[in-house]
């Protein structure tokens, strides 16, 4: 498993559900804490994070990650969240990530949209310079805020177009929030040119997957593994090629699934569904994008060329102009038959 390890540690990667906020580490969460103490829950210290981001379900999660949300109090938090969020990301050798952000968390704490767009983009220019990453957006509805959300996230998105923005996107609870009250705001995104990636399936039935699929014009799927429920949906997405944004870990410490012996990511790919290996909120769960590879490789056993095909995978479903996929595959390619791959600076 070592050399596994080393194996996955330098592969070329493309990231594909990863969120902003959710992916701060305990260094900047601790910073930014300190810097707003008196008025957070947050704990100032790094060593607190740990026992502060143990999620009795998926409703205690979303009250958690809320609270690291209000932390982010003007356009500079947001410009160094999203640069030190890219750091990390290219140390995992991820050249590739479509960062999914909600930009109406942040509007709605008094950040203007235009102040916020133009802090990520800036983040993003960095991350291009210094890291060789090529970062791209997910604007995210944040499910539980209702179609008034949405119509914001919309408004925002439309109006502002920052040049990274790829897709649009639904998260947030499940549970009490149908998917098809949305439809009319996907209708206008992928009118727009978006590509349609909710979050489905996570913490309800395979239901909540076809609605995403009928209702919301879905591309990708967010989780999405309660289709592992239901032969039928498995076998759609099979054949109309719709992947699965997976996140292993995640669904282990959000109570999606029990224990991660009885993840279901081995039903998926036994039933043709395409799927990639993702990480969610990082540092919230106590994982990265490695430990993501090394978890689907022991589900899966898979050797190193196995492991390399779910780097593949991840780059085919990506919506990464078709020139980056082509490279980023022809690297990985390389580094799989035993060239070094380039290095970037983190």
């Amino acid at each position: 498993m070592t050399d596994l390890t080393s194996f996955i540690a330098r592969l070329p990667k493309a990231e594909l559900h990863v969120h902003h906020v959710g992916s701060a580490s305990p260094r900047i969460v601790a910073e930014l804490a300190a810097r707003h103490e008196g008025n957070s829950p947050v704990p100032a210290d790094p060593a607190a994070l740990a026992d502060y981001f143990a999620f009795r379900d998926f409703g205690h999660f979303i009250e958690v990650y809320l609270s690291v949300v209000d932390l982010i109090r003007d356009d500079e938090d947001v410009r160094m969240l999203t640069y030190e969020v890219a750091r990390e990301l290219a140390r995992q050798q991820v050249r590739y990530a479509e960062l999914t952000v909600t930009p109406y968390s942040h509007v709605r704490r008094g950040i203007p949209a235009p102040a916020f767009c133009a802090a990520i983009e800036d983040a993003r220019a960095g991350a291009a310079a210094d890291f060789g990453l090529d970062l791209r957006w997910c604007f995210d509805i944040p499910g539980e805020a209702g179609t008034a959300a949405a119509e914001e996230t919309l408004r925002i998105a439309l109006r502002e177009q920052p040049a990274g923005l790829v897709s649009f996107g639904l998260g947030g609870p499940e549970v009490g929030v149908p998917r098809p009250q949305f439809k009319p705001y996907f209708d206008k995104a992928r009118a727009a040119g978006l590509h349609s990636v909710p979050h489905a399936g996570e913490t309800t039935g395979p239901e909540t997957v076809w609605d995403a699929l009928r209702e919301l014009g879905a591309e990708r799927i967010g989780h999405g593994i309660a289709a592992a429920q239901d032969p039928r949906l498995m076998d759609h997405l099979a054949e109309h090629g719709i992947p699965l944004e997976v996140c292993p870990t995640s669904n282990v410490r959000t109570r999606a699934v029990p224990s991660i012996e009885e993840h279901p990511l081995a039903r998926l790919i036994a039933a043709g569904v395409t799927v990639s290996i993702n990480s969610d909120d990082p540092p919230m769960f106590g994982t990265t994008l490695e430990e993501e590879y090394a978890v689907a490789a022991r589900l899966l056993s898979l050797d190193a060329a196995g492991v390399a095909d779910l780097a593949r995978a991840a780059v085919r479903a990506s919506f990464q102009p078709a020139a980056g996929r082509s490279r980023l595959l022809a690297e990985i390619d390389d580094y799989a038959a035993g060239g070094a791959p380039a290095q970037k600076p983190a």
